[in-house]
């Protein structure tokens, strides 16, 4: 999470909402970083410039396989519907996440896809890791504007 944590802050330089996202591979919390990402909707201008989605698109591309079975996804906001379909599309093990996201969390705050039955795929799930971290980045960033 510090990882992804990282990735957030950096995101603030660009004007973009601090979120960063890690996707480490086979190994759990010890395994490999594959992909790395933070928010670049403001820098890029493109409307699905999410962390998760720019971290999985880069550990795609490193390992030449859209399936990253056996990954787990670290981000420090809950992913919204967006990033939580691509997650199970993607057939990630493992999302971790920090803050909760009540506005628009799909990991169980508002909506729960990572755990929707009706899926062909369901990761695990964890919660509130370095929640006070995460969350003390977003509201000083939202703060300051």
């Amino acid at each position: 999470m510090r990882q992804a944590l990282a990735e957030a802050a950096a995101a603030r330089e660009t004007g973009d909402v601090p979120v960063g996202a890690v996707l480490l591979g086979p190994g759990g919390p010890e395994g490999t970083p594959l992909g790395l990402g933070r928010n670049a909707r403001e820098a890029t201008g493109d409307p699905t410039a999410h962390a998760e989605v720019l971290a999985l698109r880069a550990a795609a591309t490193a390992t030449g396989d859209w399936r990253l079975s056996g990954c787990t996804l670290v981000v420090t906001l809950e992913p919204c519907t967006m990033c939580a379909g691509a997650s199970v599309l993607a057939r990630v093990d493992r999302v971790v996440y920090g803050a909760v996201d009540a506005k628009a969390g799909a990991a169980g705050s508002l909506w729960d896809v990572l755990r929707d039955r009706r899926l062909n795929h369901r990761p695990e799930v964890i919660g509130s890791v370095l929640a006070e971290d995460c969350g003390r980045l977003l509201t000083d960033f939202f703060r300051a504007r």
